[in-house]
Order: structure tokens, then sequence, then C-alpha cells
């Protein structure tokens, strides 16, 4: 059994990056984020921060607005028109959940697609669909593709399952995995909970990603021998024996299923270090593609 860590791969991400940032920098650019956090989620400040973070240390841009949860529709959205403005600013990130007064699908069509390095805004996820590369894949699945093609794995005329049909997550992957070249040709299903037979389609992958949010919800009757399995899943569950209290699961029960694959991914370690550099790999292409180069 191989372990897929994410670590290295994120390694590898932010060589690019640097290597792109060089050239930028040497042309008188400065790539830029701005992630915008709305309310005081445990969460989201924790993911946030860890953005900022990686910004800093690539030597990139970085702004934090941090705004209350009181926020109204107008202040927030007035917000982002100021984001889409500034020209220092080449991505923008909307943190989510928003709290549930505000309009997220309004939220995100706000944010020029051209900024729109998360990959949801209407315009992005067509582009997606076209396969057209001007466009900005979601950062989590892109993550999940790219691991896959840096551990060797073939996806061309494959088996993909995709347990969970998030926008975010599962439908995006779905088009990913289903394109042209490299860590594409596959042949994807998408299912979820109710899906019928469930472990009956799962054994039927030889790759299988699990992105449905339940803790360990797939076990070794959804996964056949040999198969590779990407557990995007990032849960927290009670654990007496950890000083915390708890500790971080993913949606495949690990310690049943990992004798049986050829590979896999670990949670924590696994595709949550992916999802970061995908985002930093998005914002720079953002800043080639606004000063042309």
């Amino acid at each position: 059994m191989k372990l897929i860590e994410g670590a290295p791969i994120a390694e590898t991400v932010y060589r690019e990056c640097l290597a792109s940032f060089a050239e930028l920098k040497a042309a008188g650019h400065l790539p830029g984020l701005a992630v915008v956090l709305v309310g005081e989620d445990p969460a989201s400040k924790a993911y946030v921060a860890a953005k900022d973070a990686k910004c800093r240390e690539l030597g990139m841009h970085s702004v934090k607005i941090e705004k209350p949860a009181s926020i109204s529709q107008a202040e927030l959205l007035a917000e982002i028109d100021r984001l889409n403005a500034d020209p220092a600013i080449h991505g923008i990130l909307v943190q989510m959940p928003l709290p549930a007064h505000l309009d997220t699908d309004e939220v995100i069509r706000r944010i020029d697609p051209a900024k729109d390095v998360d990959g949801l805004h209407p315009v992005n996820l067509g582009k997606l669909a076209m396969e057209d590369p001007s466009g900005f894949a979601p950062c989590t699945p892109a993550g999940c593709q790219r691991m896959l093609v840096e551990s060797g794995i073939e996806t061309a005329g494959k088996n993909v399952v995709i347990v969970g049909r998030s926008l975010l997550v599962g439908k995006s992957l779905a088009l990913l995995m289903m394109g042209k070249g490299r860590g594409g040709n596959a042949t994807v299903t998408v299912a979820h909970s109710r899906t019928r037979g469930l472990a009956s389609v799962a054994r039927g992958a030889d790759i299988l990603v699990a992105a449905v949010g339940i803790p360990r919800y797939l076990g070794a009757d959804h996964v056949r021998e040999g198969a590779v399995v990407i557990d995007v899943g990032i849960n927290r569950i009670a654990d007496a024996s950890r000083k915390s209290g708890s500790r971080l699961v993913g949606d495949v029960d690990f310690d049943a299923v990992a004798e049986r694959c050829e590979a896999i991914t670990p949670v924590p370690g696994g595709v949550g270090k992916m999802t970061i550099a995908m985002l930093m790999a998005n914002t720079v292409r953002a800043c080639r593609m606004r000063v042309g180069l």
C-alpha cells in the first residue's frame, strides 16, 4: 500500500509558483490575494490564517479582511466591488460557509471571474465544463487531480467513482477527470449518500474519491482490492485518548481499507495540504493573465 501524502506534492506546486513569481517580480508585478472572512467560525479562521501565512511565506501580497457576522449583504457586496477594482489584488476568495442571512450565490457571482481563484463563479464553472484553460478550477478538485498525476497513477480509461455531489468537490472533480489531458480521460460515476447499492457502485471503482462529509462513511465493503482511494473528508470526532479530546478523520475508514488499496491519502496530511497549494497556483496564474505574461 502506497501512502499519497499531500505535503511533498504541495511543495512541488510551491516551487512552480516561486519560479513563476520570480518572472513576475522581475517584470515589476506582485501577485496579490485577498481573503474575506465573515464571522468567528474557528475552522474558517484557521483556514484563513493558513492561507495568509502561505502567501506571506511565498512573498506574495496578502490581504486578510475580517468582517462581523452581522454584516449586511449590501456591505459584503460593496467590499467585493472594492477588491474587484483594486489593481493590486489578482485573486479574491470569500471563505465559506457564510452566515445564514447572506446569499452565498450572489456573493460568488459578484466576484470578477478573472479574480475568482476559488473557481466557483458560473463563468469559471462553464469554462471548466468546456475545457477552456483560461478559467480557474476549484482548488480541492484540482488538488486531487494533481495528487493522482504526481503519484504516477494513470486515470485514462479508468473507472472513477466520486462519492459526493457538491459543486465544491464532486461535480467539479467529475468534470476535471472526464476532461482530456493529464489526470483526465476517465469514466466517471458520481454517487452520493442516497445512491442505491452504494457499496456495489463504489467497489466498481479503480479510483474511489470520498467527498461525502460523513466521518468514516466508506468502509471495506466499498473498496475493491487494488483500488486507489482519495479521501477529501476532514471531520473532527471525539477521542478521549487525545489531550484535545478529539481528532481528525476522513470520510473513509482508513484502518479498515488501507491494506486493500494500491494507494490511499491520509487524513490529516493528504488532500487538505493541496487545497492551499492550488489556491496559490491559481493566484499566480491570475496575475500572469492580468499582466499578459
